[in-house]
């Protein structure tokens, strides 16, 4: 699954939670390959208000993606300076643990917002521009924990509930999911693919508690890596998966089949 080169010089992408392990690094593969991939993340050290074209396609927009305004702002900006988006890939997101009794309703919130309003407001944004240019590609990212109800078993082993996601994140994955087969179907007139990444266990900083007795079930034999999402993503977001829309690819190691 790889597109050539051609494929990627001069387009535009917007890549949120560029600054964490997954996002970087697809951000890295894009401007790579001639694209014009514009970093943005909550812990950003840029305005987009004034951001220049260089700021655009070389720092780490600041940006929280809970925010209405503040995305569509950043679209316009993007629009105005470069062109329009062409691109579109949904990293950020944020973790959570521990047992549903024990959840507190201001970190429900928290994760929701983040993953599944944040990736809303991000697909929202672009719409209209790529409508009009007639062409898009959406990527958002999902989870085997939206599918599989929980890599935990705490009927084995109640700590693995503490160190796995939890309900609250695998709720706002599974509604990445749905959200990712509605948008599909409503673009899909326009020239623009909606598809969704689904990964298992993914060596970064937020699954550095991932218990190992769960990493001993990944028939892989291993955790995922970055450049596993970044292939994934090079091949959605490629002018030749044309054909592709409302799918969500696992990329788990065989932890999940269906």
């Amino acid at each position: 699954m790889s597109a050539g080169a051609n494929d990627w010089a001069g387009r535009i992408a917007l890549v949120t939670g560029g600054r964490g392990v997954i996002g970087s690094a697809i951000i890295e593969a894009l401007r790579a390959r001639g694209a014009i991939a514009v970093c943005a993340d909550a812990g950003g050290e840029l305005d987009a208000g004034g951001a220049d074209k260089s700021a655009l396609s070389t720092g780490t927009l600041r940006l929280d993606v809970t925010n209405r305004d503040a995305v569509l702002a950043l679209v316009a900006r993007i629009e105005k300076v470069l062109g329009p988006i062409d691109l579109l890939v949904n990293v950020a997101g944020v973790v959570s643990f521990g047992s549903a009794q024990d959840l507190a309703e201001a970190e429900w919130d928290r994760v929701i917002d983040i993953n599944l309003k944040g990736s809303f407001l991000a697909c929202q944004a672009v719409m209209a521009g790529m409508k009009r240019a007639g062409f898009g590609r959406i990527i958002n990212i999902g989870s085997v924990v939206g599918k599989n109800a929980g890599n935990a078993r705490p009927w084995i082993d109640s700590a693995e509930q503490l160190r796995a996601g939890n309900v609250a994140y695998g709720v706002s994955k599974a509604g990445i999911h749905a959200m990712t087969g509605f948008l599909a179907k409503e673009l899909a007139s326009h020239g623009i693919t909606v598809n969704a990444i689904a990964p298992g266990p993914i060596a970064t900083p937020m699954t550095t508690s991932f218990p190992a007795q769960l990493k001993a079930l990944i028939p892989a034999g291993r955790m995922g890596a970055a450049a596993d999402i970044v292939h994934a993503a090079l091949f959605l977001g490629s002018r030749e998966a044309s054909f592709i829309t409302g799918e969500i690819l696992d990329v788990n190691g065989g932890m999940l089949c269906d």
